[in-house]
C-alpha cells in the first residue's frame, strides 16, 4: 500500500479523551480529515474538536464506524462496547491503540491483549500502534532534530501493518514493525501491572 493510495480511505477515531486527542492532532497537523466518535453525542465534543482544526469532524459511532481504517482510542474495557457497532468488520482495519494495564491476564483468557481485542472485532484485520506513547508525547510534531518519533506496529496481516505503516509515514511519524501480535505486541503492552520493555520508550530514527 503506498502512501498515495492510503489517502482514498478513510479514517475515524473512536474516543476523544487524551490520546484520542493526540491522534487528532497528528491528522490535523499534516491537513488529513478524520472523523472522532464516543457513544456520547458528537455535540458534546464538538467544541474540543474544532478547537484541534477544521479537518477533525465530529460525529456518530454509528456513523464513525463506516470508516475504512478505525483508531480504537476507548479505554480497554470499553473495546466491547465498540465492537456492538457493527455485526461483522469485515474489510476495515482497526488500529488498536488501548493499554490493558491492570487487567488480569486470565480475563484475557491468557491471550496478549490485542489479541483479545481482535477476537471482538469480528473478521477485521487488527493492527497494534501507537500505543507505546503517552498522550503528552504522542501529540507533539514527531519531526524531531532532524529525525521522526518512532511508533511501533505489529500485526498477523502483513497487508494491514503495511497500510498503516504508510499512514504514519504520511502523519511524521517512523514506522517500526514489530511482527506479529503474539510477538510484537508483547514489547508494548502491559502484562497485569508489568509493562512490556519498549513502553513509553520515547525513540527517533534519523535517516542514515
Amino acid at each position: 500500500m503506498s502512501n498515495s493510495e492510503n489517502k482514498a480511505k478513510t479514517f475515524a477515531i473512536i474516543g476523544f479523551g487524551k490520546i484520542g486527542q493526540a491522534l487528532a492532532k497528528a491528522f490535523a497537523r499534516k491537513g488529513i480529515k478524520v472523523v472522532v466518535a464516543t457513544t456520547r453525542d458528537p455535540e458534546s465534543f464538538a467544541p474540543d474538536a474544532a478547537a484541534i482544526g477544521p479537518e477533525i469532524i465530529p460525529i456518530t459511532l454509528t456513523d464513525a464506524v463506516k470508516a475504512d481504517i478505525i483508531f480504537l482510542a476507548v479505554r480497554f474495557e470499553s473495546h466491547p462496547d465498540v465492537a456492538k457497532a457493527l455485526p461483522t468488520w469485515e474489510g476495515k482495519i482497526i488500529v488498536d491503540v488501548t493499554n490493558a494495564y491492570g487487567v488480569p491476564p486470565e480475563q484475557m483468557n491468557g491471550l496478549p491483549s490485542a489479541k483479545f481485542v481482535a477476537q471482538a472485532f469480528t473478521n477485521a484485520k487488527l493492527v497494534k500502534g501507537f500505543n507505546h506513547l503517552g498522550a503528552a508525547i504522542l501529540e507533539q510534531d514527531p519531526a524531531v532534530l532532524g529525525g521522526r518519533r518512532v511508533v511501533f506496529l505489529s500485526s498477523d496481516d502483513e497487508g494491514a501493518a503495511a497500510e498503516i505503516a504508510a499512514l504514519a509515514e504520511d502523519l511524521g511519524f517512523a514506522p517500526v514493525k514489530l511482527g506479529g501480535l503474539s510477538e510484537g505486541e508483547l514489547l508494548v503492552q502491559a502484562h497485569g501491572k508489568n509493562w512490556g520493555h519498549l513502553i513509553f520508550q520515547d525513540l527517533v530514527k534519523f535517516k542514515s
